[in-house]
């Protein structure tokens, strides 16, 4: 696997109004690697990647992306830079074909370049998107419905993908599908971080991971030396 850092947070801090969610934040995610993000509700989690994405903008420190500050960019900016966000909740048009769903990833002038070709990508990677192309979205089953917005996130020609609370109200046999998935894609090139309710899960299918409480890093590592850790044993696996 590569070493190279694809993105850089460096020391953000960031408000909600006058809430303080996240404090001091740094990290690195290295080109090719699946990185973990692990926290209890409330962690900071979530609004870390929305700063990432642009939603949120840091009150200090910085953010690079293939060595490029991108603090400030508005979100349609970082979209094409090649940063995309599969929110919590799968926000799909659910009035709207599978296929419409996925076009509506590639509205950027770099994404609409190679429309049909990341299309056969998103199929080769989901065949079940392919036979359900004109079915209406609502109609797809939670498992389908998680597999159409990541190929919607795939549509914008991403380099880093960042996928919030993959698995909520998945059964087991469907999130072990995405995850191989995942890797699948991830052996293309694309780099990957994900928010996973289940700590187990994530470590076991990480190359790294962060842990956050209250908004700040308390841990890092790779998947073996947190496993090793005693404060996570403790916490989060009960030994």
């Amino acid at each position: 696997m590569a070493q190279e850092a694809l993105l850089k947070v460096n020391s953000i801090d960031v408000f909600h109004g006058s809430f303080q969610a996240l404090w001091n934040i740094s990290l690195e995610v290295r080109k090719g690697e699946m990185l973990a993000l692990i926290g209890a509700n409330t962690s900071g989690k979530s609004t870390l990647l929305d700063t990432i994405s642009g939603l949120n903008h840091p009150a200090g420190g910085s953010i690079q992306f293939e060595g490029r500050n991108i603090t400030n960019l508005d979100p349609y900016k970082i979209v094409d830079a090649g940063i995309t966000q599969i929110p919590e909740g799968r926000r799909i048009f659910p009035d709207m074909s599978v296929l419409s769903n996925l076009i509506m990833g590639s509205y950027t002038p770099r994404a609409r370049s190679k429309r049909e070709e990341n299309l056969k990508k998103v199929y080769r990677h989901f065949p079940i998107l392919l036979k359900r192309k004109n079915q209406v979205a609502k109609t797809l089953s939670g498992g389908e419905q998680q597999m159409l917005v990541i190929g919607r996130g795939l549509m914008s020609e991403p380099k880093l993908m960042m996928i919030d609370e993959m698995s909520l109200g998945l059964a087991p046999i469907i999130i072990n599908e995405i995850f191989r998935t995942l890797k699948e894609i991830r052996d293309t090139g694309l780099t990957i971080i994900f928010v996973e309710q289940n700590v187990r899960k994530s470590i076991q299918e990480a190359d790294r991971a962060y842990i956050l409480e209250n908004g700040r890093v308390s841990l890092c590592g790779t998947s073996q030396e947190l496993c090793e850790e005693e404060k996570v044993r403790k916490a989060y696996f009960g030994i």
